[in-house]
């Protein structure tokens, strides 16, 4: 699929080239093989992605999640390139659930080998109008449910004698202001915190914790409310991005395979931003501004 650059106008440029066809594999065949990879909110968007690319390289997939629908799609989508896969149900908001969900993975794979922090919860609202409940959901999901599952993970792979990889997912909108998301971009700067604290604390374990910024990578799973936010489409956004292009989900997975693998052993407590150099873009003059509660109606 590629994104429509207005090849044929007269004097423009193409920006990045399109990635290799999805299909292919970044690394060796086999660089996962004996091992298990578990993901929150693998059974979706970016996070089935993620799944897809380390199935394809060998790895046993945990897809852990709430819903079962997204269970039924994201081992469907493993099942597709050959994978080997099952679903936990989990909310990570609890700790006993998380454990339940380890056990579960080691009854059937063995020890979990890497962790994706990739379930995460939001929703467009002005500041002033978040409900104490809806501040509370997204911490507890993106903040808490991030550092509950890692610590599960440490403490079992500390306690076997065996090296991991995390693999925690981010958002360009946590640096700088981010109206519309207070909520979200707070929950996931701690998040970026911790990836750095953890990074430290658990190397001498032989444990690396990374994250990985992705910018826009259109995906049949995004909400309506993110849709409503973009009327011309995700492929329009190509105009904005210095890549000239959007991200394809296969991109991220091969970033997210790399940086859990022992290609990438020396790396640890880094963010790796993945979007086209979007969050580097400045102009000499910027766009007009609107006032978030101009732009995002108040629900009632």
């Amino acid at each position: 699929m590629s994104a429509d650059h207005g090849i044929g106008d007269a004097g423009r440029i193409p920006g990045l080239p399109e990635p290799p066809v999805l299909g292919q594999a970044m690394l060796p065949p086999g660089t996962y093989q004996g091992k298990v990879v578990l993901i929150t909110g693998g059974g979706t968007g970016l996070g089935k992605a993620m799944a897809v690319e380390f199935a394809r390289l060998g790895a046993s997939i945990v897809i852990a999640s709430r819903d079962p629908a997204h269970h039924a799609a994201g081992l469907a989508a493993v099942n597709a390139v050959g994978g080997q896969a099952i679903a936990v149900g989990v909310d990570i908001r609890s700790t006993e659930q998380i454990a339940a969900a380890f056990d579960a993975a080691e009854q059937h794979f063995g020890t979990v080998d890497v962790l994706v922090n990739n379930a995460a919860g939001n929703f467009p609202v002005a500041a002033e109008n978040l409900s104490p409940n809806g501040w509370r959901a997204v911490v507890d999901i993106v903040l808490n449910g991030d550092f509950f599952c890692s610590q599960e993970f440490a403490r079992r792979c500390v306690a076997a004698g065996r090296p991991g990889a995390i693999l925690n997912i981010l958002v360009a909108y946590m640096h700088g202001g981010a109206p519309g998301h207070a909520h979200s971009a707070a929950a996931k700067a701690g998040v970026a915190s911790l990836t750095e604290t953890l990074a430290v604390e658990w190397a001498p374990d032989g444990i690396r914790v990374n994250a990985l910024t992705p910018g826009l990578f259109p995906h049949e799973d995004h909400t309506q409310d993110m849709r409503s936010q973009r009327p011309e489409g995700y492929e329009a956004e190509w105009k904005r991005i210095p890549a000239l292009r959007v991200g394809r989900v296969h991109e991220l997975g091969w970033a997210a395979t790399y940086l859990c693998s022992p290609y990438a052993a020396y790396l640890t407590g880094h963010n790796f931003v993945l979007d086209g150099a979007e969050h580097l873009r400045r102009g000499l003059r910027m766009p007009e501004f609107v006032p978030i509660r101009d732009q995002i109606p108040r629900r009632t």
